[in-house]
């Protein structure tokens, strides 16, 4: 099904708000979700409403939190999320940093306990559209075998950045630390597609192209990504006081229950550094060298970090989002929910 974004982002505000979130909250949370589709990002679209609308209904994710930001310093400070949901936490959490940045230079700002946030790229650029930079990173579920292990540990933790060019251009990364996010497997399964033999292993610790047989996912560059995510689960959980490593708290055990999640947001006023000036016009010179660049065999350009997502979103733009027809039916339909999510394996289908 082929819908424009104002009316897959409707029908995704009507289905949230229907399990139980405001009207504001579920407004954020399908505008965070409506920006990942039009991107062609459809792991953390839409395919995640009916998740977590059991979650909104079962009292799992808290439809009236208390938020509260606790400024701990001139540049620091903790947003308490009240296991309310992620997209909107992380949303106002980073207007903090934001305006900490603005005053003081630069930012870092925990959000604490929280839900599943969805595509980070959404908050790096809040930062970068007002000629910010913009880091974040956050928590996930157990998902991944750390190098040289056969049992998961760490989540898919992962880390976005984001800078300004003196163009429409914003240099954005929103990268797992595994090869490939949970979302994308998910994606995969709903539309009945295999995956690559990179991605993740079975339950015998062998690579598998199913995604209905995926057991573990596996880190990006071996040791390298199993670094960065523990980086990303201290700075993000330990750092926080919150649940760690192993202990992080499944997406699917319980839906009655908060998840407690954390995520770090860094933001940097480069007017305290070289410039704003300098540093739009010296992104604005790499997006160009990149894209002058002589390609590799089997490419037509090097693009630069997240030109590929602009070139979707202005298509969406023109012609719609494609939408799995299933994924639609459920939207307009009356049901919360049709196959429940609670308790099960996180791998299960």
């Amino acid at each position: 099904m082929n819908l424009t974004k104002e009316a897959l982002q409707l029908l995704m505000k009507n289905k949230l708000a229907k399990a139980g979130l405001s009207d504001e909250h579920a407004g954020i949370v399908a505008d965070v979700l409506v920006h990942a589709d039009a991107k062609g990002v459809h792991s953390h679209g839409a395919v995640r409403v009916e998740y977590y609308s059991e979650r909104i209904s079962k009292g799992g994710t808290n439809t009236k939190p208390n938020f509260k930001f606790e400024k701990t310093g001139p540049c620091s400070g903790i947003f308490h999320g009240d296991n309310g949901a992620g997209h909107v936490a992380a949303k106002i959490a980073m207007d903090h940093a934001i305006d900490m940045a603005k005053e003081n230079g630069v930012a870092i700002v925990g959000v604490r306990s929280i839900g599943h946030s969805g595509a980070l790229s959404y908050f790096v650029q809040q930062a970068a559209k007002q000629d910010l930079i913009g880091i974040s990173m956050c928590q996930s579920d157990p998902m991944a075998v750390p190098y040289g292990g056969a049992d998961v540990y760490y989540g898919t933790n992962p880390i976005a950045f984001a800078a300004p060019s003196d163009g429409k251009e914003i240099i954005t990364f929103d990268m797992a630390t595994t090869v490939q996010a949970w979302g994308k497997v998910l994606d995969a399964r709903s539309r009945n597609k295999p995956i690559p033999d990179t991605w993740a292993v079975d339950k015998n610790g062998e690579a598998t192209t199913d995604p209905f047989a995926v057991h573990a996912l596996v880190p990006i560059a071996a040791a390298k990504g199993y670094g960065l995510m523990m980086m990303v689960d201290i700075l993000s959980g330990a750092l926080l006081g919150l649940p760690s490593g192993s202990s992080v708290s499944s997406m699917y055990h319980d839906l009655t229950e908060g998840r407690n999640l954390g995520q770090l947001h860094i933001v940097i006023d480069p007017a305290r550094f070289a410039g704003v000036l300098n540093l739009k016009q010296s992104v604005a010179r790499t997006i160009k060298e990149l894209n002058a660049m002589k390609p590799a065999p089997g490419f037509n350009k090097v693009l630069y970090p997240g030109q590929n997502s602009l070139a979707k979103e202005e298509k969406s733009a023109k012609d719609g989002i494609d939408i799995v027809d299933e994924i639609y039916e459920y939207l307009i339909s009356d049901a919360l929910f049709n196959k429940s999510y609670d308790n099960k394996d996180p791998f299960a289908s």
